[in-house]
């Protein structure tokens, strides 16, 4: 299968690093005049689409280190901040969420604390890259070689810009290569004139991308700029844009969009099963990572050489802190696919919005279930401490950690009928009724109507215990804390429909954004025959004897950990993996109906008829009129769809709902949360850099007028 040769993208780089591209100097956009004496590259064919192939590299920044989550999972209503800390004020949104980069000096955790700086130096780099491509490439004399590289550069561009005005508003506009001048004094546009310059770059790169994926897989085509000029549209019309957007017709923009996501649509169509998007991911370049409904991928390798600066860190963010919490029963190595920092973890809101008995999805995103791969104890310790039976005791691959994601209202629990919950550091009694055996550790969602998710070890607030999705887990790795291999998704067909749907919502066409909604929901009903107790993820890819495309080259090596059977043996790390992956989830146990192979029903009937997870949703933020109650079914909808894909803050953000959801559902955040967080700070070391035009230095009134308003 063809895939953008990494080796051809770490080249580009190099040959604009000999152009004098920078991302390290004190100006966010200087550049050295050396360029020039090379610069005619860029006008030669193939230089130019080699050039073009280098501005791939830029999008691996997004999932390199902390940021990944801080700037766009933080502070909304899915997901709240574990026991760790590192990036801590971007979820509470405390006085250290300020214009200056947060330090350890200045009350940070650690030294990885997303720096409110970083998305703006990096995508201004990226824009700098993408204009000497498009300042030079326009003189290529092949068509459709020139089309082909202006294309990339105009959609990184607008993408660039894009992520710059979710974040910050109006921003510099710079259009041009800078040509060695070390320019300082800067004039801030309008958000109006930076989104005007998004959309027309995204238009532009419409135009002008092949339709087909020339590259390879991870190749930016027609329907990639399709879908984001959808998304730039859909933002003029949103209300986060009501105070300047009237003069623009609302029935043209979002008739476009409209317009737009049906013909990605139907040409990019959903994948068949929600498995294959990332549970069922086997390997480096997988099968998978070529699906049509993938429409934009930030790609990686396991070939070291051309990593670049920034590799795949994303598997770190979803796991709770298993090695910590299981009293040792359950030990980390690159055989699970995630590590477990403890980052994201799910509020009650993302665990209650899924219908935990029809809805797929929840049960192909969610890990359920940690196999026991170390004997913490002996079997006779376990039966004199807790009075267990010898049929009660666990064996090695039984269940080591059980989340039991079952709903407010069930009862089955209260009084402890099963025995207590508990982690494998604190007594508890839990023996699961489907499998006759203790179980180390066991946690359950809701008890005697309450949430009990957060209080199972130490502060509610700041735990590291919680039930996380699977949506990152990478077999591949050949090292416990190494690079993950997989392709990152940053845009799919499955967006798509999400925003046709809200455009649709934004017409007042409500009963037709059901319609289009039920296409994604359709894809996440039970088919017939299907096994709903199965589970599978990204692990996968450790072993070509369990669906991986080969064997890990530690998979007989022995773990660091020293798993250990209660003889004493100790497990090499393909026992281990087999003895950790039980492919089971804790489907009938969270929800206690009868065993079934029958396919279910997820379809909607009517805008007025929403379902009950729904309804409980719209009552808790006050949501009653039509529109209201749809937009926000939408964004309950994204979340089922998109849990944990990296825009929440983004789109929340656009519609004027990041206050009302965060402090609704998002406990950490709620008490700070305000208006003036649906910007973020502009960065103070750019401004404290600006110069007048004459060379003097900004007043403190004028760089005051540079900041977001409550900065």
């Amino acid at each position: 299968m063809k895939y953008i040769s990494n080796k051809i993208v770490c080249s580009a780089f190099f040959m604009l690093a000999l152009l004098g591209m920078t991302s390290c100097s004190d100006d966010f956009l200087a550049e050295d005049a050396g360029h020039k004496v090379t610069d005619a590259l860029l006008e030669d064919e193939e230089g130019a689409l080699k050039m073009a192939a280098g501005l791939y590299g830029n999008i691996r920044w997004h999932f390199g280190y902390e940021w990944a989550y801080g700037i766009t999972l933080y502070g909304c209503d899915e997901f709240t901040n574990g026991a760790d800390l590192t990036s801590e004020c971007w979820n509470t949104y405390d006085n250290r969420l300020n214009p200056l980069d947060l330090t350890t000096a200045l009350g940070a955790a650690n030294k990885n604390c997303p720096a409110v700086s970083a998305l703006w130096d990096e995508m201004y780099y990226g824009i700098a890259t993408a204009n000497l491509v498009i300042a030079k490439a326009v003189n290529v004399a092949n068509e459709d070689s020139r089309n082909k590289a202006l294309g990339e550069a105009y959609f990184l561009r607008g993408y660039n810009y894009y992520r710059l005005f979710a974040q910050y508003g109006a921003v510099v506009l710079q259009t041009e290569p800078a040509n060695g001048e070390i320019k300082k004094d800067y004039t801030r546009a309008t958000e109006e004139e930076t989104l005007a310059l998004i959309i027309s770059d995204l238009e532009n790169a419409y135009q002008m991308l092949p339709k087909d994926k020339w590259r390879g897989n991870g190749t930016w085509t027609k329907y990639t700029a399709a879908h984001f000029l959808a998304k730039a549209l859909l933002y003029r019309q949103s209300e986060r844009c009501a105070s300047w957007a009237s003069k623009y017709d609302k029935n043209a923009d979002l008739g476009r969009v409209i317009t737009l996501c049906d013909e990605v649509i139907a040409a990019c169509p959903l994948a068949a099963d929600y498995w294959d998007l990332y549970a069922k991911w086997t390997g480096v370049d997988c099968k998978n990572e070529g699906l049509s409904e993938i429409l934009m991928a930030a790609e990686h390798n396991d070939d070291s050489s051309t990593q670049g600066r920034f590799g795949n860190r994303t598997y770190n963010y979803f796991d709770p802190q298993f090695s910590n919490f299981s009293g040792a029963w359950v030990q980390r190595g690159q055989y699970i696919g995630g590590m477990d920092f403890q980052r994201c973890r799910p509020t009650e809101y993302t665990y209650s919005v899924f219908d935990n008995v029809n809805d797929a999805r929840m049960w192909k995103t969610f890990k359920t279930v940690y196999g026991l791969n170390n004997a913490a104890k002996n079997a006779g310790d376990l039966k004199s401490q807790y009075g267990l039976t010898d049929a009660q005791v666990p064996s090695i691959g039984d269940e080591g950690i059980i989340f039991i994601l079952n709903k407010k209202d069930d009862r089955r629990f209260d009084g402890n009928p099963y025995g207590t919950f508990g982690r494998g550091g604190v007594d508890h009694t839990f023996v699961n009724p489907r499998t006759g055996k203790w179980v180390p550790n066991a946690f359950v969602a809701f008890q005697d109507g309450q949430y009990k998710m957060n209080t199972y070890n130490g502060d509610p607030s700041k735990t590291n215990v919680f039930c996380g999705i699977n949506k990152t887990a990478d077999g591949s790795r050949t090292g416990e804390k190494g690079d993950a291999h997989r392709d990152v998704i940053m845009a799919r067909t499955g967006e798509t429909y999400l925003v046709k749907a809200e455009a649709q919502v934004r017409l007042g066409q409500y009963q037709e954004a059901i319609n289009t909604v039920n296409i994604l929901r359709a894809r996440a009903q039970w088919k017939k025959g299907e096994d709903r107790n199965y589970y599978t993820d990204g692990s996968m890819a450790f072993l070509k004897s369990d669906g991986g495309d080969k064997d890990n080259s530690t998979a007989t090596a022995t773990t660091v950990k020293k798993n250990k059977v209660f003889t004493g043996k100790t497990l090499n790390n393909t026992e281990a993996y087999y003895a950790s992956m039980t492919h089971t989830n804790t489907y009938y146990l969270s929800t206690g109906i009868d065993e079934t192979t029958d396919a279910s029903n997820l379809q909607i009937t009517s805008y007025t008829q929403l379902p009950a997870e729904d309804e409980a949703v719209l009552a808790a933020i006050g949501a009653t009129g039509d529109y209201d109650r749809m937009l926000n079914f939408i964004f309950n909808e994204r979340t089922r769809e998109l849990l944990g894909e990296w825009n929440r803050w983004d789109e929340l953000a656009r519609t004027n709902l990041l206050v009302k959801r965060a402090k609704a559902f998002n406990p950490e955040a709620a008490p700070n949360v305000q208006d003036r967080h649906n910007y973020r700070p502009i960065p103070q070391k750019f401004i404290d850099t600006l110069q007048n035009p004459d060379g003097t230095n900004l007043s403190d009134a004028d760089k005051k007028a540079w900041q977001n308003p409550g900065y």
